[in-house]
């Protein structure tokens, strides 16, 4: 008798574990009558802000979007030039396109695939050096659950002048010394794709920020550039988190906290088990609550590791290859006299095991066993 599969991610576990809050959130904002921009968006902002610590949010409809409308509310604009890694989602890139700046490809940790602090130290005396477009921020990614090492990151930044924008698309509940992720850099952005540590059952975002100017700034631009009497005083976009979604997130945001642990537990399950194998479980950074986004393992033979589980039903994904700069979109971009070896080197190697709160103890043990059974 085959062993049913298990699937690298399941969303749809998601609804099944809390349908009865879901379905009533569903059935209160359609009887509402209100479904864009009403109490369900209002409410999550203000809950979202509480369970950060961060005193403005504002919803909007992707994550792409919130990181494209952090980047304007910073002032990004035509040709300026924007530090990010390239081992990341390219949303990343795209939102920096769409604010109209010119990435910088900074390398990364090999240990937490974050932003290296002395890389980007680096990469802004090179640019310094050259002259013309001033460089003007840095864009943080905390990839897959791990937050980055933001007081050497703030500290190169405030000494450069750069601003400090948090991509948390991956970092719901994240923390780093007992902050977490969104509350360290000047404005941040979240996404709530399915997938996420806290996601609705379509698209959704949210900017969030400490600093009240850039919080109206914000709200304006994503819907149009209206002022308090719809009068666009800006060019903006239409980008908005709707009601349904806003009240989806909202349920789910209760959970977060339990669901994170369980993630952890898995995580753990899999440290122990992969203890002695060939391939490099994810570090974690000193002082980090890490939320395991993605389980990312490393092995020089991962394509055949990918195989063979696959023959035995467990699904896997590689985040991120090819790495950002390699794709003909950024290519443009990347200078290839100052390479990235270490981005390089991870999209070669990475790969992500089934890794969701639903996971069962007996379905994890399974898929651990499988890749040192592999090892072998």
């Amino acid at each position: 008798m085959s062993l049913p599969p298990i699937p690298h991610t399941n969303p749809r576990a998601a609804y099944l574990a809390h349908r009865e809050e879901l379905d009533a959130a569903w059935h209160r904002v359609m009887d509402s009558g209100r479904y864009i921009l009403g109490p369900e968006v209002a409410e999550f902002e203000r809950e979202f802000g509480d369970y950060l610590g961060v005193p403005w949010v504002i919803g909007t409809a992707n994550g792409t979007d919130a990181l494209h409308l952090a980047l304007r509310c910073m002032g990004i604009g035509a040709g300026e030039k924007v530090f990010a890694p390239s081992h990341t989602a390219v949303a990343t890139l795209a939102a920096i396109e769409l604010a109209r700046g010119v990435p910088v490809f900074v390398d990364i940790d090999p240990a937490t695939y974050t932003l290296d602090p002395n890389r980007l130290e680096e990469a802004v005396r090179r640019e310094r050096s050259r002259g013309g477009q001033r460089a003007r921020a840095v864009v943080v990614v905390h990839l897959y659950g791990q937050p980055a090492d933001m007081r050497s990151l703030l500290d190169v930044a405030h000494r450069h002048d750069l601003a400090v924008i948090e991509d948390c698309a991956q970092s719901h509940g994240a923390e780093l010394l007992n902050r977490k992720t969104g509350a360290w850099g000047d404005i941040a952005a979240f996404s709530f794709y399915p997938t996420k540590n806290l996601g609705s059952f379509g698209d959704g975002g949210a900017v969030v920020t400490g600093n009240e100017a850039l919080a109206h700034r914000c709200r304006m631009l994503r819907e149009y550039g209206w002022n308090c009497d719809r009068v666009s005083v800006e060019a903006g976009i239409n980008s908005r988190l709707d009601e349904l979604h806003a009240a989806i997130v909202r349920v789910k945001l209760r959970h977060l906290d339990e669901e994170n642990q369980a993630r952890r537990a898995i995580a753990a399950l899999y440290d122990r088990h992969l203890k002695g194998s060939s391939v490099h479980p994810p570090a974690v950074r000193e002082g980090a609550l890490h939320v395991y986004h993605q389980y990312v393992i490393r092995s020089p033979r991962r394509d055949d590791l990918r195989a063979a589980l696959q023959g035995q039903g467990i699904g896997t994904l590689v985040h991120y290859t090819p790495p950002a700069h390699q794709h003909p979109a950024f290519r443009q971009y990347y200078d290839p006299t100052h390479p990235l070896p270490e981005t390089d080197r991870a999209a070669a190697e990475v790969v992500s095991l089934p890794l969701y709160p639903w996971l069962t103890t007996e379905a994890a043990r399974r898929v651990a066993d499988a890749v040192t059974g592999w090892d072998r």
